[in-house]
């Protein structure tokens, strides 16, 4: 098999024997990178040539769990492809989860080698059993880091999820970052789609609360008597 192509049109060329073979032995790969995905572990070595002592996670993972030799899936273009597939799952489950609530978004921006801007994305809501959830949702691509790039990319990411922006009940952003004039800007368009999106320097609340555990405990209490409250109303 050739490994460059892609792990979909590989599979339906296969007769049905074959396909049930297949579907058997592309369990191991992708219980190999569930592993990886889960523990938050790199999936490339520094060498993974068949001589180096080491290959990088996935390689070693996959050889440790004696999978099958003759599984030829191993090339990074189909990892990536199962890690994507990974993602779309895991993110619609948290869409579902989050059942229409009111949420929060916190965003920060990061920078990758080549220099370019990304938007990191995260929700905060509370599930139907009252506990406050903070999930990663993803690293959107940004075209530019200007308010109104960042503002289209919100709206995209809201409309692929099928979000409405009246349902936002705060916003957050890094104020250490070096895009904090963008990032107040940013903060002011939403305000004015919805007054109900109130700002949080989330920088600053995470300071304060991470300084001392005892001050972490307290809040929790806090947090938990006052959505009690706010539930029996």
């Amino acid at each position: 098999m050739n490994e460059k192509q892609h792990i979909e049109n590989v599979f339906h060329k296969h007769s049905h024997e074959s396909q049930i073979d297949y579907k058997i032995r592309l369990n191991a790969f992708v219980d190999c990178i569930r592993f990886l995905l889960r523990q938050g572990l790199a999936f490339r070595g520094h060498d993974e040539s068949e001589d180096s002592s080491n290959q990088g996670n996935f390689l070693e993972l996959f050889q440790f769990l004696d999978a099958p030799k003759n599984l030829k899936v191993t090339s990074p273009k189909i990892q990536k492809d199962i890690v994507n597939a990974a993602a779309v799952e895991t993110t619609d489950a948290i869409i579902r989860d989050m059942d229409d609530a009111f949420f929060c978004i916190l965003i920060d921006e990061s920078c990758d080698v080549l220099v370019k801007q990304h938007m990191v994305v995260m929700f905060r809501y509370v599930d139907n059993k009252g506990c406050v959830i903070e999930r990663f949702i993803g690293i959107e691509d940004v075209t530019s880091t200007t308010t109104e790039s960042l503002k289209a990319s919100i709206d995209i990411l809201f409309s692929r999820h099928k979000l409405s922006m009246c349902r936002l009940r705060g916003q957050g952003y890094d104020g250490a970052s070096n895009m904090i004039r963008e990032f107040s800007g940013l903060k002011t368009l939403i305000m004015r789609e919805n007054e109900s999106a109130y700002y949080v320097h989330f920088s600053n609340v995470v300071n304060i609360v991470g300084a001392s555990s005892k001050h972490r405990d307290i809040l929790q209490d806090k947090q938990t008597l006052k959505v009690v409250e706010e539930l029996k109303h």
